[in-house]
């Protein structure tokens, strides 16, 4: 009958971009993957493709930027003045910040670039723009 909506799945997998490079693994975390099929904790073409599959199968699948992370937006960057981030003074390139929103939630930013006045911060997700590609084992379904 092989996965459906509504399963516990675990799959072991590997996932790279275009250049070969490794992003995440399985191995990397610790060991198979473990989530609800439709529970929306994975992206959806990676939900999508193990429909159907059973113990055992394995597929190679690609997803483009729209079903991964979305396409990369110039429009989340922002420069902002270096005295308003707390602790500015410890401020690195590529350094990881949580950023508030107006509506209270906060998102990752990473710093791109620093001035001696000002800061700027991509709001993208890092794998933004990339064409992810995932080596798939289902090995488990409850």
């Amino acid at each position: 009958m092989g996965i459906k909506i509504g399963d516990i799945v675990s799959v072991e997998y590997i996932g790279t971009l275009d250049n070969g490079g490794v992003f995440d693994s399985s191995e990397l975390q610790g060991g198979p993957l473990e989530f609800k099929v439709g529970g929306g904790q994975v992206l959806q073409g990676f939900e999508d493709a193990i429909l159907g599959m059973e113990i055992g199968d394995k597929k190679i699948i690609r997803l483009e930027p729209f079903q991964g992370y979305g396409e990369y937006d110039e429009k989340l960057v922002k420069t902002i003045s270096r005295i308003s981030i707390p602790h500015h003074e410890k401020l690195t390139k590529d350094t990881m910040l949580l950023v508030s929103l107006p509506d209270g939630s906060k998102i990752p930013a990473s710093i791109k670039t620093i001035t001696e006045e000002t800061v700027t911060l991509d709001m993208n997700h890092p794998l933004a723009g990339e064409v992810l590609h995932f080596e798939i084992k289902v090995v488990g379904i409850s």
